[in-house]
């Protein structure tokens, strides 16, 4: 009998934890190959895991509640192999995919852990348990573990959370620890970048309702800043006007809704815009990798929805430059319905190369939107309002209603000049302007 680890897999691009939401079997349970044993939770959905081998549950590693890093094991799996040695080994390490390209990571020994030039914490000295997150975020911190077992914990059986170990941090400079961490060899490395966790004092009156954020809102919070602290945004602005756009759509609505069961909208036809635009610049379909430049081959979309809850999620449309404008109505009709009921699998919200927000179906006639990174950039689809505008015809120009429409292009200007993203917005709107009138659906 072989003893296997079954390891929390990856479950979408940037995901680094998820959270044990709950166990679908319990201990002494047979189980069979990718038959699903527990759910889990991570920023963008929730979702169950398969178990990748057929066995019996021996031991559960992560509880419910629990938060566990990409790649940590969650539980030992007994498999009917024959295996001379009784040590546990991992079934397999987890592999990235990126738009084509595989990166397997290295197999580490067990009981050996992956040198990166810090120093360890070393093992617990008491039976307190603590979960691989925990143990990471005090490894990064260089707290010893004899300052560790200090932290009061507030999980269950006196457990330390990782709410409990980051509130412990927050007021650990102010505090100089009482224990003494036991003698280590000092090893001198580069100094990681520092993430500020300063607290902002807030006043709080009598009748302030205080809300707690909830995981989404918390992951959100964290992603938008990192974003603004990774990229330098810059914003350009454009007007285009979709007159034509909006009397086709009028005649055709119908028609779409009888035969595909779904609206017409308009965010199918400004993805046709954005696809043709990335061809004509495919520069602007690039991610960063410290000081190289990735170009992406697929063009992936993806397409901000809020939920009825007030966060956001980001479907994405791979390969959007394959569809044609039905294929393009049809998937984000698809997309956004399953994004509104938590629907979506991992792979949905992985592999995006540039975003939309319809920042006009809230009435909102601009923004600045936040880049979603890895990506470079993000574009934001204003209202349709009706103007006045000066119209240009054979006989000379004249004042005509028109329906306009602002484009709000944010971009990393690491790598995105002012030129490439002007531009690339330009060129959307001049596909709008240009929209065939006589198309059909």
């Amino acid at each position: 009998m072989a003893l296997v680890e079954l390891l929390m897999p990856k479950m979408g691009e940037s995901i680094m934890e998820a959270t044990v939401l709950s166990w679908m079997k319990k201990e002494g349970d047979a189980i069979e190959q990718d038959e699903s044993i527990l759910e889990v939770a991570t920023d963008k959905v929730d979702t169950e895991v398969p178990s990748t081998h057929a066995g019996v549950l021996k031991e559960i590693l992560a509880k419910d509640g629990e938060v566990v890093e990409v790649g940590k094991p969650i539980a030992i799996i007994a498999t009917d192999a024959d295996d001379k040695e009784p040590a546990v080994t991992p079934a397999a390490e987890p592999v990235a995919v990126t738009d084509g390209a595989v990166v397997q990571e290295p197999v580490v020994p067990n009981g050996q852990a992956k040198s990166n030039g810090s120093v360890h914490t070393s093992q617990p000295v008491s039976d307190r348990f603590y979960s691989p997150l925990v143990k990471n975020i005090a490894k990064k911190e260089g707290i010893p573990m004899a300052e560790l077992e200090t932290v009061p914990g507030s999980g269950k059986e006196g457990r330390v959370t990782k709410k409990d170990i980051l509130s412990y941090l927050e007021h650990r400079s102010d505090t100089t620890p009482q224990a003494i961490p036991a003698p280590q060899p000092q090893v001198l490395t580069e100094p990681a970048p520092v993430r500020s966790t300063e607290k902002i004092n807030v006043s709080i009156s009598a009748g302030d309702e205080i809300i707690e954020m909830d995981r989404m809102r918390k992951m959100i919070a964290e992603r938008m800043v990192d974003s603004k602290r990774t990229s330098p945004h810059v914003t350009s602005f454009v007007e285009a006007d979709v007159t034509d756009i909006v009397f086709w759509r009028n005649r055709n609505k119908n028609v779409f809704k009888q035969r595909e069961g779904g609206n017409l909208t308009f965010t199918p036809i400004f993805i046709d815009a954005v696809v043709k635009a990335i061809k004509d610049y495919p520069m602007i379909n690039v991610q960063v990798d410290g000081d190289r430049i990735i170009r992406k081959k697929d063009i992936n979309i993806g397409m901000a929805v809020a939920l009825p809850s007030g966060n956001l999620i980001v479907p994405v449309i791979k390969n959007a430059d394959q569809l044609n404008l039905v294929g393009l109505a049809n998937k984000v009709n698809d997309l956004a319905k399953r994004a509104r009921e938590n629907k979506l699998s991992p792979e949905e919200l992985s592999g995006g190369t540039f975003t939309i927000s319809n920042v006009g179906s809230f009435g909102n006639v601009m923004g600045t939107p936040i880049i979603v990174q890895p990506q470079v950039a993000i574009l934001a689809l204003g209202a349709i309002v009706k103007k006045p505008a000066v119209v240009e015809t054979p006989h000379g120009d004249t004042i005509g209603i028109r329906h306009k429409m602002f484009l709000s292009h944010s971009y990393d200007h690491r790598v995105v000049d002012g030129s490439l993203g002007g531009m690339v917005v330009r060129r959307v709107a001049d596909y709008l302007e240009k929209f065939d009138m006589n198309a059909g659906i």
